[in-house]
């Protein structure tokens, strides 16, 4: 299923000359992350499948004025969570309704809460003349599918429209393909971290 027709160009910055915020942190919710509330105070965490995407995704947390914390998850992977505060209560509320993640009303990613997305659990995919992907893919939460069509939508209203895939399998993602998304999507996010292992695809690597 493809989310279209084509928007024109917005006019929004890129992760890299934007101030980081407490709701980038969103970019995490959007994708296989999770967040708990406790009492006056709430955690957000991330497994992810490499050590340099835990790292930067704790300098993110960091530079939001949040404590960072690398663990291991029970299978072995690196797991990245906030440490619990007042200050992600609203966030996590906002994405939760009951004890299911969901996705608030029209929430728009900006560029450092979609890079943080693509930093826990985007990958390219094929090779295009110049050696680049020809696609991205942002994987989505299996135990939460009534969120993957408003992100598909979320990301329609920043002018990169992606295709829903893999909904009947364990690896729901949204593909982002095409040299006018991808160029606007590398844009958007920005360089990829210094250590980026190159077989993750990052666009414009």
């Amino acid at each position: 299923m493809t989310y279209g027709p084509r928007v024109g160009q917005l006019s929004f910055f890129s992760a890299e000359v934007t101030q980081p915020t407490v709701s980038d942190l969103s970019g995490l919710l959007a994708g296989v992350g999770q967040a708990v509330i406790s009492g006056t105070a709430a955690r957000i965490s991330v497994v992810v499948d490499a050590a340099w995407r835990a790292r930067a995704i704790a300098a993110d947390i960091a530079q939001c004025g949040i404590e960072p914390e690398i663990l291991y998850s029970e299978e072995g992977h690196p797991l990245v969570r906030t440490a619990p505060v007042a200050e992600l209560v609203a966030l996590a509320t906002q994405w939760t309704r009951g004890a299911v993640k969901a996705v608030p009303a029209d929430w728009t990613p900006g560029p450092r809460a979609l890079r943080i997305w693509a930093l826990a659990c985007g990958f390219g995919e094929g090779v295009n003349a110049e050696g680049q992907p020809d696609r991205f893919v942002l994987r989505l939460d299996p135990h939460a599918p009534d969120t993957h069509g408003r992100l598909a939508q979320a990301l329609l209203r920043i002018g990169i429209a992606p295709m829903l895939v893999g909904t009947r399998g364990t690896h729901p993602s949204l593909r982002i393909g095409g040299h006018r998304r991808m160029t606007r999507l590398a844009e958007t996010i920005g360089d990829a971290p210094a250590d980026v292992d190159i077989a993750a695809g990052w666009p414009g690597a």
